[in-house]
């Protein structure tokens, strides 16, 4: 009882207070780092909340915070609304470590509450609720919370300066404070009032509202009124340097991008943070406003060795192009809008990596190296291994969900072939519509599927399933033959480095050139073995598969040869005679029907087209010479046959 009473008194004394109102050079060595500083949180159990229960409305933070000991002394209001009638039970995630030393709801105590397991505070409330109408509570609590390592709650020193910080994904939350801790629930607004010593400044999501002293100590009023998944909440505490940069954003607003930074690393954040307003207004004009433009962004120097994108201010280990933009891609993709279960990640780390890329290709003279280097290191890394699905199918395993190569690289560059099968006006107007209908709120990879195709027309069922949920990635193996008249045949064939897709359906981009003369010409790469009449006005010299790294593929090979057309429709294609004299007779034994045909002379031009029937015989009037037949199916195969007319 005495332990209440003086926490009583603490926060008594405070109330009319408070009435006042590691240098990172690649993103797979943050998603390896993040990876290992959440083994801790390695547990089965992510939650023991019902988000069917109780909706969480607003939280109100009074913390008191000494970076030199590591401990919390906490109250929490938590106002929330029942979800149905007679709620007489709220239950939280939270650490039963941690001391609960008294719960008031209505300014009355409530005796009536347990510590289950080690993660699950049981409060029975005295009176049941009614739906829909929001009530509260407050919850007072201290203790040393459990973390350890890369864990949610961190003491640690920079230049023999102490530091706590707090970082909480995925399931990190709880450690510190009771909440959900699951992806079903964003609160709808936070105030975050922190009590240091006066050598010390507090940062946190939002804005700073007020800040002053009393005797000793300081406090920071942080207020956020945008709606935040549980795991972005944060703060950190520390003799914090404290400088703005400006940002003109593209709605006309002038926005802040406030920095809490170690005074040993002040120069260089400034030049830091200077370059990346320009990455702010780049994103803020190609998809949508920044999303928390009525507040802030920022950054607060922490002593872990990458970044965390806690939502209007990003954690950062240090300053440099690559590791600031990819937090900063985070607030449009993971905070506004969230990946809905850990399954989706890649819907927060893949776009931002794909981002942090993106802003290599609009400002190639700021970034370290350049946006081929990098989508050539992004493949490099994807194909080290034969499998690997973008999909997380085990999340309860930490180092599965954050897997550098799945969630962050190839999930990048699953946007990147979507951008090269859209287009770029499909590509980013879909992406737009994603955020805009999606905006503060939890997504699926089916809502963004729903977006591209609605924008594009297209159907990405197959895609999604290959490269979403199958694993591995195709080698291509391609054949040219040099005809007449500077006219090629192209058999493209493709060999897939894991058994779970048998074939990658994408258009695959064909460089040709003869040392002075290019070009670049699109195979739709639907069947194995498929051959395709390509008409240049030159004789290439020079062929190359994917030259601008668009797709995910390996070990591909070139090789100019003769291409027999005829051999893998021996037995579904009969074409009589071949050589022929003035018609060509057309047959089939395939359950798939034939559509329609085009007859192209020897300079790859189109003499005569049309419907097909399953017997059918074509005239053809013209010289003797060299002809190519291409015959399209119902089933979206195609047929190419070289012909020959006396």
């Amino acid at each position: 009882m005495k332990r209440v009473l003086l926490i009583l008194m603490f926060f008594s004394i405070q109330h009319s207070i408070f009435s006042q109102e590691d240098i990172i050079y690649d993103i797979d060595d943050i998603a390896c780092k993040e990876g290992s500083r959440l083994t801790s949180h390695n547990r089965t159990v992510l939650t023991n909340v019902d988000a069917s229960d109780y909706d969480l409305n607003y939280y109100r933070f009074h913390l008191y915070i000494d970076p030199a000991v590591y401990k919390i002394d906490a109250k929490v209001d938590v106002h929330f609304t029942p979800l149905k009638d007679n709620f007489n039970i709220i239950r939280f995630d939270f650490a039963t470590v941690l001391e609960v030393d008294s719960i008031l709801y209505k300014n009355q105590l409530i005796t009536t509450f347990e510590k289950i397991g080690d993660f699950e505070l049981k409060i029975n409330l005295p009176v049941p609720l009614s739906k829909n109408l929001q009530d509260s509570l407050t919850i007072y609590y201290h203790g040393i919370p459990p973390s350890g390592g890369f864990g949610s709650f961190i003491k640690s020193t920079h230049n023999e300066e102490p530091i706590i910080w707090t970082l909480s994904e995925p399931f990190g939350s709880r450690d510190w404070w009771p909440c959900k801790n699951g992806l079903e629930d964003k609160i709808d607004s936070v105030d975050m009032v922190i009590t240091t010593l006066t050598k010390y400044k507090a940062a946190s999501n939002g804005i700073l509202v007020n800040e002053w002293q009393t005797d000793s100590l300081s406090h920071f009023h942080w207020k956020h009124r945008y709606k935040i998944a549980p795991y972005l909440i944060a703060f950190a505490v520390t003799n914090y340097d404290r400088y703005t940069d400006q940002v003109e954003l593209s709605n006309g607003v002038s926005m802040p991008m406030i920095n809490y930074v170690y005074p040993e690393n002040l120069n260089d954040a400034k030049s830091g943070t200077a370059d990346l307003v320009q990455v702010l207004q780049f994103y803020d004009s190609l998809f949508v406003t920044y999303p928390f433009y009525k507040e802030k962004y920022g950054h607060a120097q922490f002593g872990w060795g990458g970044g965390m994108e806690h939502q209007t201010m990003s954690f950062v280990v240090s300053y440099g192009w690559l590791l600031l933009s990819h937090e900063l891609a985070h607030q449009w993709f993971g905070d506004m809008v969230t990946c809905g279960s850990w399954q989706d990640i890649w819907l927060n780390e893949g776009f931002a990596t794909y981002l942090e890329g993106l802003s290599r290709e609009r400002f190639p003279d700021k970034a370290d190296f350049d946006f081929t280097t990098w989508k050539a290191g992004k493949i490099s890394q994807i194909v080290s291994q034969p499998g690997g699905s973008v999909f997380v199918n085990d999340t309860t395993t930490v180092g599965r969900i954050f897997n550098g190569r799945l969630s962050y690289s190839k999930g990048a560059y699953l946007l990147h072939m979507l951008r090269w099968k859209l287009g770029d006006e499909n590509f980013f107007q879909g992406i737009r519509n994603y955020l805009s209908e999606l905006k503060y709120n939890y997504a699926r990879t089916s809502d963004l599927v729903r977006h591209l195709e609605l924008t594009s027309g297209l159907d990405l069922t197959e895609f999604f399933n290959d490269w979403f949920v199958g694993e591995g990635f195709p080698s291509y193996n391609l054949i040219y033959q040099k005809n007449q008249n500077n006219s090629i045949s192209t058999q493209l064939n493709q060999t897939t480095s894991h058994n779970s897709v048998s074939f990658f359906e994408m258009p695959v981009p064909i460089y040709f050139s003869d040392g002075v003369s290019d070009t670049i010409v699109i195979i739709d790469h639907i069947t194995n073995d498929q051959i395709d009449l390509i008409n240049l006005n030159f004789e290439a010299s020079i062929v190359s598969i994917d030259p601008d790294l668009w797709l995910i593929s390996d070990n591909n090979t070139v090789t100019e040869g003769i291409i027999n057309e005829t051999k893998e429709y021996a037995e579904e294609v009969f074409i009589s005679p071949n050589p022929f004299f003035n018609e060509i007779h057309i047959s089939s034994t395939m359950s798939y029907s034939l559509l329609s045909y085009k007859l192209y002379n020897s300079e790859g031009k189109i003499i005569d087209n049309g419907a097909l029937d399953a017997s059918y015989t074509i005239q053809v009037n013209g010289l003797p010479g060299l002809y190519f037949l291409e015959i399209n199916q119902s089933d979206g195969r195609k047929h190419h046959i070289k012909l020959l007319k006396q």
